[in-house]
Order: C-alpha cells, then structure tokens, then sequence
C-alpha cells in the first residue's frame, strides 16, 4: 500500500478549458493516467455544473475554494483547490491548479501568549516545515496575499506565489535549513517590500525542524502600522514606489560596493537631446535614498529633499556625458564642491575618498544620478567596480521607471475616472443620499466601480451601482460606456428587468468588437460586470430592484431591522441568453437603502460573515447624517486601505403625501378637457401656485386631447407637486408613443405636442405593462 504523505496534485489547463497538463500528485488523487485527461475538458472532471466554476473564475488572475472532482473509481473527491492565471512571454494564458493532499495533523498550537503574538504580529509570518510546506500562516500574511491559511497549507512556496522570485526565495529557504543560519533575501511578491528574512527554527535539541518566513509590507512603519494620510489611497505607484527601488540600490550596493551611497532623481526624466551635453547652469535633483554603513552621513539634504548642482559639479557633469565618471575628492575643484554644497555634507561626514557617480537610464531617458563613495581605507574603485555599479543602476533605473510608468498610468486612470463619474448629485426630492468612492491601493490599479443617481418622471430617482471586471484604462473606459448606456435605457423609462437585458446585449457586442481587435484582451468589453438598478417612487413608496450577479442592496427600516431586499441575483452581464427578474419592495418612510460594491467585503481580512454583521451594526446604528452613516460603514470595515475599489451609496427614502400629489379618473370624451382644465385650476390654487395655472392648463388641455383622440381609456390626469417642479401626466392605456411633427399652416392639428415642449422644462413617455404616460415638467416662479 502507497505510504500516506504530503503531495502536491498540479494540473495547467488553457484558456479553452482544455487540460494541458498532469502531475502524478493528480494521478495519486484522482486514479487518471496523464494521456487519459491531457487533451481533454477539464469540465470532465468536475462532479458539479461547471457553469459556477466559470463564473468565479471570470475576470480573476486567482481563485482559491472547494470544487467537487469525479475519481476515476466513480466518486465525488471534494477538494480544495488554488488556481492562478498565467501569462507567458507571449501572450498566451493558463491556469495552474494546485492542491496540497495530506494525511497530516495539524501541529499543536502554542501557548496562549505564543499563539496571540503570532497571529497578532504585525508583520506576515509563515512557518514552512522540512519538506517546505507551509504548516502555519498569519493574519497578516493571509491579507497580504488575498488568501486563507487553508488554502495555502500544505503547498510549496512556487505553488502560492508562482514566480521566479518564489523560486530564489526557496533556495534560501533550504539553504536556512541546511545550515541553521537566517537568510535575507529580496521581494517576494509586490504585496511584500524588502527584506524577506528566513529564520531556522530549532528544537531544544538545536536541530533545524522548520524555518520562519517574515516580511515587513510597504507602507508599515517600524511597529509594523500601516501609514495612511486622507488621500493615501491614491498616491500608490508614485513616488513612494520610486523611493523604494532607490532604497533597494543601497541595500544591494552598501557594503558590498561602496561604504556610502546617494540617489538624486529628476523631477521630469530627460530624453534626447534633453539629455546631451552640458546644462545651461544649476540642476536639481530630488534625493530618494541616502545609505552607508556605518551611518556617519551627519547632517545635510535630506531624503525627499531638493538637491542643487552647479554645472561643474560631479552629478552635473556625469548627467551631461550620460556614462560613469571617477573622482578623486582629493581633487581641488570635487573638494571645493563637497566643502560647500549642501547635498554633498555626507562626503564629507563619511570620509569618501574615491567617488563613482553613475547615471540612471532607461529606455532612453535619463531618470537620475546614483553616487557611490568610498573611504580611505578601501581600494579606490577600479573597472570591475565599475561594471559592477552600471549592472546594479540599470535594474535600479528600470524599477524606476517601471513605478513612474505606472504612476503615469494611475494618474491618467484615476482622471479619467473622476471626469466618467457624477461630479455632484442632481437635485431631487425622492431621497436623501450620501455616497462614498475609494480608488484601489494595489498594483494592479484604479477598477471600473461605479455609481450614478438619475433622476426620473413622476418624481421617481434611480440609483445604479456597478462593477466592472479588471483595472486599468479599460476598465474605467468599459465603466464610461456603460454608465452612459445606462442613463440612456433610464431616459425611456424601461423596467429595470428589461434595462438589465440591453445592457447584457451591449456588452456581448463590446466583447465581440474588443475580441475581434485583441484576442488576448482580458474581460473584453466588460464580461462578468455585476450591477444592479433600482428606482424609487416617493408617491407610492415602492422601489424595484433587479441585479446582475451584484451583491444585494441592504435595507434598514425606521424601527432599526437591518436586512438584505431578497432580490433574485440573476447572472452577471455579458453571458447572454439568461433573463433578469425585478421584485418591487414597499419601503416605509425613512427607510435606509445601502448599495456597495463587492470590494467593501474583500478589504477585510477576516470572514464574509464577520464582516456582514458589521457593516449591519454600522447601518443599524441612529446618526444624524447620511454622510456619519457612510463614514462609520468605512471605518468599521476597512482596516487597511482597499485592495479593490469601492463604491458605496446610501439614500432615505422621502414620501410625497397626499396633499402634494391630485389625482382624476377622466371620461374618454372632448367634453372632458374643459373639465380637466378647471381640475387643475382649482388644485393650483389650493397649492398656492396661481402664477403657474395658465402653463399648467394648456399642457393639461393639449395632454389630454392627445389621450382622447389617440388614446384608449381608461384616461388618468395627474398632478405631482414636489419642491420647485410641478409635473403634469396623462395615462391612456394606448401602447403607442407621441411624437412631434412639423405642422402645415392650414393643419388644424399637429401643434399639441410642440406647444408641450416649449411650456415644459422637459417631456417625455413612459411605458408601464399596460398603457403609457406622457408627462411634462415646468419649474415654478420662485417663492
């Protein structure tokens, strides 16, 4: 019988969902031959639909979770599993699935004390054991990475982290084990800063029985917080991202090549000619790292500070020739300039006797000076020195400007963004409403959350939040796209249900338009988008909601009961074919709508559960503003800025009474528009708007001449009076739709409908199930 172990089943499968890959760790698990499953649907394999593996996997680059698998013998094996989407130097795309089998106990845990200091730590911890699978994972780590401690327990670090990176980091992890001795290694991953440090850890015996992997995040401070300011979330990828590669040039650099070290950038690389000879007089450059060992650089410019550089100083000259150049600070005019200017006090505080500076190209701009020194004591720098300071610049240059180019990015992204979504609320009557928009602190970028607030006839508002998969341009260019296609399907009035439909059909027709252009395009045209539409009647109380595969809407009536509105979830844009269904909901006065984005959720680091209760405990709670309502939503669940974007809108619904809003059932007769007429001066008067009363009676008077002679009965004349606008609507249950037509002069008729639009602020039909309004808005005289 095969001995019972720890093995990892891998499997790669193509974009097409055909397995393309097999190891034995998979044969050991599921009973098949690798020439019996490569080839073939990986759906084969599966024990369930697999239209919701589909679905999760949509517009993700990592999914961890359960999937139930057929065994070759006929039975369900249910396993949890960890994939990632890879991308090739070519383009081409896989996933790599990763599954740790084990017959193993979990190792005991400490005492309390130990156990709370581990898991409370600031910074990531996991504990690796001597076959370097992981057997314990912190809080932080598991924030870190997006990822529970289950689904990583048991794997290799290659199989969490895919990535040359990993690899390096293994080596050193083994070669910890093997001599007893702590490692320090470089970047894991971009959710990881420097320095990955691996710790042997020894039993009382003093042999090695695992090894420790810590790492201190960026943006953490020596207790390991995490720094934050109001606009923290938007400033990732800046300069900060610039620093840090510098930093990194003098952790590698000090002291293995020079006993101090600077790093001065430009503001604004310079390129071409920009570049070439001698500048006109002063350059400034900006400090970004400031190293040496030991620290005796006293005081002078600081890190972030503006340095100065006449033109025949050494960083001036050698940003002028763009190549290395060698000094002697012995020589009089390099002394002259290390005596006097500011940003060179650390020569002088450090005792650097031979000076290298080095320029920092890439791509064909150059990005900086670095300056290496050494003291007396060591040999001057020779050509091996030299060559070895253009290799560790060079890859330093390139992280700089790879973090320029994506601040570049970020910052066109997230202007963009800005100008797609509502500057500032339309004013209605409907509700009252707060919102609340954080852009994404990850890497991967600004995404497609979006929210907007429509106002619509007969006092009603719509409100719309949505989500589109990926970051980036696209992105925020897909959100663009459909937040305007949205607001047009609201225009006509369409039913939320049927709203939902066209917006499925336009993004299906944005994927084939995207995929005909770039095949490997990832969420072409905004695939796998979830939004949810909803529209609020202050008349009669009522809002109907439909989503497409978005999380819920909370509801928190007047008496403090917190709950979801049971809307059916329906699939998420782009897949085509399958309905949207809307419920309507009665919502008392003063009811609380809460409606967010996926990313509020995601930003925790604990369970969905825990974070549920919070964000209902927040809602629950009595405050004086919408805005104290968001605010409190935010900060009970972010404990950190958010991994995804976010977007949250909270609205109290408001109530037009009775006494705001008439109502009269008409007889289909021509008799009956003189009667209207009278209908509506008399209720005028009773509001106090005599001033309104002859706009008001010619648009009843053409309005419902249109219904009789048009129209089918049964007639409805109302009037809707809400702050400023009076709103004048006439229903007949005739489907068709009114348009204007340019009238003869010797037509009697024609002239109704433009009368209308030239009274109105604005006009339009509606259609209901059964019949059509056509209504019109006019402002009112002030006071």
């Amino acid at each position: 019988m095969e001995r019972q172990s720890t093995y990892t089943a891998t499997a790669t499968i193509d974009e097409r969902g055909i397995l393309t890959g097999w190891s034995d760790g998979a044969r050991r698990l599921l009973g098949y031959d690798s020439p019996a499953v490569v080839g073939r649907p990986a759906s084969a394999l599966l024990a369930a639909d697999a239209t919701a593996v589909r679905r999760a996997l949509t517009g993700r680059n990592r999914w961890n979770g359960a999937v139930p698998l057929r065994h070759r013998d006929g039975r369900c094996v249910e396993l949890g599993v960890l994939a990632h989407r890879r991308t090739s130097d070519t383009g081409a795309a896989d996933w790599l699935v990763v599954s740790a089998v084990t017959a193993r106990t979990q190792p005991p845990r400490g005492e309390p004390l130990e156990e709370w200091t581990f898991l409370q730590s600031p910074f990531p911890l996991a504990i690796f054991d001597a076959d370097l699978r992981l057997v314990r994972a912190n809080r932080r780590l598991e924030h870190a990475l997006a990822l529970p401690e289950a689904a990583m327990r048991g794997l290799r670090l290659a199989h969490i982290v895919p990535g040359p990176m990993s690899e390096d980091v293994t080596r050193s992890m083994r070669l910890a084990l093997e001599s007893g001795r702590a490692q320090e290694t470089g970047q894991l991953s971009p959710a990881f800063g420097r320095p990955t440090v691996l710790t042997p850890l020894k039993d009382a015996d003093g042999r090695v029985r695992a090894v420790c992997l810590s790492v201190q995040q960026p943006g953490q401070d020596s207790a390991g917080r995490q720094r934050s300011s109001p606009e923290s979330g938007s400033r990732v990828g800046t300069a900060a991202d610039q620093a840090r590669a510098a930093q990194e040039l003098g952790q590698v650099t000090v002291p293995r090549l020079a006993d101090v070290m600077a790093v001065d950038l430009v503001d604004s690389p310079r390129t071409g000619a920009e570049a070439a000879g001698p500048p006109a007089g002063q350059t400034v450059l900006r400090r970004a790292t400031l190293r040496a060992v030991p620290d005796r650089t006293g005081p002078g410019t600081g890190v972030g500070e503006a340095v100065v550089c006449p033109a025949d100083s050494p960083p001036a000259r050698c940003l002028a020739v763009g190549r290395p150049l060698l000094f002697d600070t012995a020589d009089p005019a390099v002394a002259e300039w290390a005596a006097l200017d500011p940003g060179a006090a650390w020569l002088r505080a450090s005792g650097v006797r031979s000076l290298l500076t080095v320029p920092l190209l890439a791509e064909g701009s150059t990005l900086g000076v670095a300056l290496f020194g050494r003291r007396p004591e060591r040999e001057p720098f020779g050509p091996e020195d030299l060559r070895l300071a253009e290799e560790f610049t060079a890859k330093a240059a390139a992280g700089i400007e790879q973090a320029r180019a994506h601040a570049l990015a970020r910052t066109t992204t997230m202007a963009l963004q800005r100008s797609l979504l509502p500057h500032t609320l339309p004013d209605q009557a409907a509700l009252e409403i707060a919102t609340r928009y954080l852009p994404a602190a990850s890497r991967a970028g600004v995404g497609g959350d979006w929210f907007d607030v429509i106002p619509l006839s007969g006092a009603r508002v719509a409100l719309v939040v949505g989500d589109v998969v990926g970051h980036g341009i696209r992105a925020s260019a897909t959100m663009g796209r459909l937040r305007t296609a949205v607001r047009t399907l609201a225009d006509v009035d369409l039913p939320a249900d049927e709203l939902l439909t066209h917006l499925d059909d336009l993004v299906l027709r944005l994927a084939a338009d995207e995929g005909s252009a770039d095949p490997a395009a990832e969420t072409a045209g905004g695939i796998g988008t979830t939004c949810l539409y909803a529209v609020y009647d202050p008349v009669s109380r009522r809002c109907t909601v439909a989503r497409a595969g978005h999380p819920p809407p909370a509801v928190v009536t007047p008496d403090g009961l917190v709950r979801f509105l049971d809307v059916p979830a329906g699939p998420p844009l782009g897949l085509g074919g399958l309905p949207f269904e809307a419920v309507e909901a009665e919502l008392p006065e003063g009811t609380l709508l809460a409606l967010y984005t996926d990313g509020l959720f995601e930003a925790r680091e604990h369970d969905i559960d825990e974070a549920l209760d919070k964000m209902f405990a927040a809602l629950g709670r009595p405050a004086k503003t919408l805005d104290s309502v968001c605010d409190r939503v935010l900060t009970e669940l972010l404990s950190h800025r958010p991994d995804d974007d976010i977007a949250l809108l909270v609205a109290r619904t408001r109530v037009l009474h009775e006494d705001r809003v008439a109502s009269w059932e008409l007889d289909n007769e021509p008799t009956v528009v003189a009667l209207a007429r009278r209908y509506a001066d008399e209720q005028l008067a009773a509001w106090g708007l005599d001033e309104a009363a002859f706009t008001t009676e010619l648009m009843v008077s053409e309005l419902v001449t249109n219904a009789i002679r048009y129209g089918r009965p049964p007639i409805r004349l109302r009037l809707i009076h809400q702050g400023s606008t009076l709103t004048c609507e006439v229903y007949d249950s005739s489907g068709t739709t009114p348009h204007m037509r340019r009238a003869r002069i010797f037509d009697e008729g024609g002239r109704g409908l433009l009368l209308v639009a030239q009274l109105a602020e604005r006009w339009g039909t509606r259609h209901d199930r059964i019949g059509k309004t056509v209504w019109a808005d006019q402002t009112l005289p002030a006071g």
